[in-house]
């Protein structure tokens, strides 16, 4: 193993880790598949709507108990924590797939909940291992970190759903097996590669290793974007019923997946480049070593100061300073002594509890509006999802570096957008769930890629395992009062029992008063973001100016 450590202090080796940290991700965004087995489940167990909700709730709950996953992030090595995450996912999924496959009976209820809980919990140890990995890896670069890798997450949903469809035609039980076996190997793989860059190699950048990560980053997007329309052209055309299209189709995808390999292959030829010019001004640079002396002193004085989290100047008397001030570090308990975490904690709650309502009730939501398949409708908030997260970060970053735009600003647009969707699909006007799916899609995105580096950027990165956890505990809180709650009493109002003792609705009535409250959840977040867009503009303006100061 000490190979692999080694090889993370090096350029191409950080960049390795970052390629299977993107495969990670493609994998891990199973939590917002419900929608495609929760149908098998209901029929199989014959529950009522609001039961099949508390099942999704309890998927949900999983994401709480990433707390763990955020305490074991200080603790433990990167590799085990994926470990975990990967043999739980493993175990929880492929319960499931033993129940919807006829293998074994239906599980009590209790015992489902506990499995769906499983599986929830998982990707919590494959995120916080990537995210607090890679966050501290390329410290300067957060805002594109977070997009891409919050990216690939929002595009799994549409991997494995196109996969299932090309491979499997839609069955629920072949794509619960793809859940648990796919991301156990990807994890596996990842473990060899993905660690921390000692600190060292962190403080070695220059002007032009930023230049090559520039390039890196652009091209991962590039590719991103490839692989989005690639996927949406799959689903539009509706190309998956021709078996050797769709076995074309699978191997194109795998050719996409990979490519980014190339970028690693890349850092290297350009380091050797680099080397070899390196050399060939080694004797002139010994000539003017007090000037080279002076120039290094000043580089690193810069690189030290813009790789911290921003602080104020010091006090003049510091016994008298309570606590870190907004922008350093600060511990979980100080965090949540601060008006910006509510703010943000409360807004983030808003935003991704609607979206998740959307997201876990999206079958229901096909029936009663009258799809026999929603798998398109899963894909397109997959898809578009994509667009709103790896779009967000790169725009963000951009707007921080040229006019100090606070980030908290992109989740309040995002905020009244969504609310804009939510009254579409409430008058439910011929292909309202379409541009309702694109837009919920969209702003979920984008709500969950700009708040994983605010966090950061607010409460620094030396305990943000712990904090992102706390923070998305609005997951299961989100879900369990507009999906378990909200939705699930509210269409259980309105449906008809069946034989069989469950219930169904059909009409536009069925989810029509759940979309007007989400809609109005939607205004109070844009509220909030901008109360902590305005509270943190002072710190915004200071990040700016260290971008800009050492760019220069």
């Amino acid at each position: 193993m000490e190979f692999f450590d080694g090889m993370a202090g090096t350029s191409w080796g950080k960049w390795l880790g970052f390629i299977t940290a993107v495969w990670v991700q493609c994998i891990s965004g199973n939590n917002y598949t419900f929608s495609n087995y929760s149908d098998a489940l209901k029929s199989l167990m014959a529950l009522t709507q609001l039961e099949l909700n508390n099942l999704s709730v309890a998927k949900d709950i999983g994401k709480a108990f990433g707390i763990l996953a955020g305490l074991a992030s200080d603790k433990l090595p990167t590799p085990l924590i994926l470990l975990i995450g990967s043999v739980e996912g493993l175990l929880g999924y492929g319960a499931q797939w033993l129940v919807v496959s006829k293998t074994i009976k239906p599980l009590p209820y209790w015992q489902m909940c506990v499995v769906l809980c499983m599986g929830g919990n998982s990707t919590t140890w494959m995120n916080t291992a990537v995210l607090v990995t890679c966050m501290r890896n390329f410290r300067q670069n957060r805002g594109p970190v977070a997009g891409i890798l919050k990216g690939y997450v929002g595009l799994s949903t549409a991997i494995f759903t196109d996969l299932c469809s090309a491979l499997f035609a839609d069955d629920p039980a072949s794509f619960l097996l793809m859940l648990s076996v796919v991301p156990f190997a990807v994890c596996l793989l990842a473990m060899l590669f993905l660690r921390e860059s000692p600190p060292k190699s962190m403080n070695s950048v220059d002007d032009e290793s930023d230049r090559i990560d520039a390039k890196s980053f652009a091209a991962i997007n590039v590719l991103a974007v490839a692989i989005a329309v690639y996927l949406l052209g799959f689903d539009l055309t509706g190309l998956s019923s021709n078996p050797n299209v769709s076995k074309f189709f699978v191997a194109v995808l795998f050719v996409f997946l990979l490519s980014p390999i190339s970028i690693p292959i890349f850092v290297i030829v350009t380091g050797r480049k680099k080397r070899s010019n390196s050399s060939d001004m080694e004797a002139p640079l010994l000539i003017n070593q007090e000037k080279t002396d002076v120039i290094e002193t000043t580089t690193t004085t810069a690189i030290i100061t813009t790789t911290t989290d921003i602080t104020e100047p010091p006090m003049e008397d510091e016994i008298t300073k309570i606590g870190p001030e907004i922008g350093e570090d600060h511990t979980i308990a100080e965090a949540v002594q601060t008006t910006e975490f509510w703010v943000l904690f409360m807004s983030f709650l808003c935003g991704v509890g609607t979206g998740l309502t959307v997201m876990n009730n999206l079958g229901q939501m096909g029936v009663a509006m009258g799809y026999l398949d929603v798998s398109l409708f899963v894909s397109m908030t997959s898809i578009w999802g994509f667009f709103g997260r790896i779009g967000s970060g790169t725009i963000s970053e951009h707007f921080i570096k040229k006019y100090g735009t606070p980030r908290p600003l992109w989740n309040a647009a995002s905020q009244i957008l969504m609310a804009i969707g939510y009254i579409v699909m409430a008058i439910a006007m011929p292909g309202s769930l379409f541009i309702g799916s694109i837009v919920v899609g969209v702003c979920y995105g984008v709500r969950l890629a700009i708040s994983v580096p605010t966090a950061s950027e607010l409460f620094g990165l030396k305990y943000y395992g712990l904090i992102y956890n706390i923070l998305i505990l609005n997951l299961p809180l989100g879900s369990f009062l507009f999906s378990g709650l909200l939705a699930g009493l509210l269409y259980d109002s309105q449906a008809t029992k069946t034989d069989d003792g469950g219930n169904t609705c059909v009409g536009a009535h069925c989810y029509r008063l759940v979309f007007i409250i989400m809609s109005f959840a939607c205004l109070i977040g844009f509220v909030l973001d901008l109360l902590l867009a305005y509270r943190t503009r002072k710190l915004y303006l200071k990040i700016q100016a260290s971008k800009n100061a050492r760019r220069g």
